[in-house]
């Protein structure tokens, strides 16, 4: 390779980050159970970042565990609780669960945030937090992460952060929730799942 001049192609680097123990650390409710028998059970969020020529955009992003549909998202160009926020608002608006819902994440100081807590307490919602360093207590939406960046990003550096936003937001709300099919789900969307089942 080095006598041909070729290199292999690696992923970009992600932004530094210094980890803070969080103020409050919720128990791990979920406990890796990611097979629920009901929509509105488990909910399930966490946040990643894109790269763009004006600098990161990170995407957060709430997943419900029944059907694999991403039900929340919120896109800004900083890691301010307000992206975290912003993306359960949409969840509970567009859901509207009549029961308490377990919502998963990792230790992320967005998560143990006042306003986060106060949020979930307000809504009904039982925060639950990954065990520190362990990437497979949250690996359904990790897993969601990791398709985007496959099958939509594949390493692109994008030019503006709202190119970025519109890309990503028709891969959420035109291609996955709608086409992509899921082995879990039987080979079906998470639209055409929920569907078939009455939610």
């Amino acid at each position: 390779m080095r006598d041909h001049k070729i290199k292999a192609v690696r992923g970009y680097k992600q932004p530094h980050q210094r980890y803070t123990k969080p103020s409050v650390v919720s128990p791990n409710r979920l406990k890796q159970q990611f097979t629920v028998d009901s929509a509105d059970h488990s909910w399930v969020t966490d946040i990643t970042y894109i790269r763009t020529y004006e600098g990161w955009l990170y995407l957060a992003a709430v997943m419900d565990l029944y059907s694999r549909k991403v039900i929340g998202w919120s896109m800004k160009p900083s890691l301010s609780k307000e992206i975290v926020l912003d993306a359960l608002l949409m969840s509970v608006w567009r859901r509207q669960p009549k029961t308490s819902v377990i919502i998963h994440s990792d230790q992320g100081s967005q998560f143990s945030s006042d306003a986060w807590l106060r949020f979930c307490k307000d809504h009904n919602l039982e925060p639950s937090m990954s065990r520190r360093g362990n990437c497979y207590d949250n690996a359904v939406i990790e897993s969601f992460f990791s398709s985007l960046k496959k099958e939509k990003i594949r390493k692109h550096i994008y030019k503006t952060r709202a190119d970025a936003k519109s890309d990503i937001f028709d891969y959420i709300e035109v291609f996955y929730n709608r086409a992509r099919r899921h082995q879990h789900l039987g080979n079906v969307s998470p639209d055409e799942f929920e569907r078939a089942s009455g939610v």
